[in-house]
């Protein structure tokens, strides 16, 4: 499996000349999703689901399907009937040769004044974890932990903590849009072998484009 990083929160993974992308959001390249065959989303929030995106890549290949929640498949399945596919915690299915294993419920919380809406994750071939926005844990081994490092909910000692409980191989560095280059050397030493440690998990940023073997 080859895992490419996309703008934000965005991953590419093939296999077998098979795509499948999760979260091809407003922070992503515009083509962020085209040439994928499947296509998941963990929830609504922009950065995560973007329509124009998903038009692009289900207008590339008329075989292209969507995965999602309940909260995004009711704002989009009437623009690509039978096209797209609820699912929810505990689900599993097969999505362009992949895999999926879907984990949890809720987004994480932002603020208590703020209600909180759904979010599910993908546990993708029993290997590679996007958790979406939350700190869920899938409770069984992770090989890749897709790591969200920055984000208005989150705290360097939540993702620290995060990655110690679900003691991954590795940790791959997403949701980090909005990092800015002076920043990143911080969160890799914090989550490095300098930082207070992350139960010996491997800690990888990709650049935009950027891929990796699994």
């Amino acid at each position: 499996m080859q895992l490419t990083k996309k703008g934000h929160a965005c991953i590419r993974l093939e296999k077998d000349g098979r795509v499948l992308v999760i979260d091809p959001g407003g922070f992503s390249e515009k083509d962020a999703a085209v040439g994928a065959e499947a296509v998941l989303v963990t929830h609504e929030h922009l950065d995560h689901f973007d329509e124009e995106r998903l038009r692009a890549a289900l207008e590339a290949d008329p075989s292209a399907e969507i995965w999602t929640l309940r909260s995004v498949a009711d704002r989009i399945s009437a623009a690509f009937p039978g096209r797209v596919h609820t699912v929810g915690h505990g689900d599993t299915f097969s999505a362009a040769g992949f895999e999926i294993e879907v984990h949890g419920e809720l987004h994480a919380v932002i603020h208590p004044d703020i209600p909180r809406i759904t979010n599910v994750g993908y546990f993708v071939d029993g290997s590679v974890f996007h958790p979406g926005d939350a700190l869920t844990v899938p409770g069984r081994p992770v090989e890749t932990l897709m790591l969200p490092v920055h984000a208005p909910w989150n705290k360097i000692a939540e993702v620290i903590d995060y990655v110690r409980e679900v003691a991954p191989h590795r940790a791959v560095d997403v949701h980090d849009g909005l990092l800015t280059d002076i920043a990143r050397p911080v969160y890799d030493r914090m989550l490095g072998p300098d930082g207070p440690g992350v139960a010996g998990a491997r800690h990888d940023r990709l650049a935009p484009g950027e891929s990796l073997a699994l």
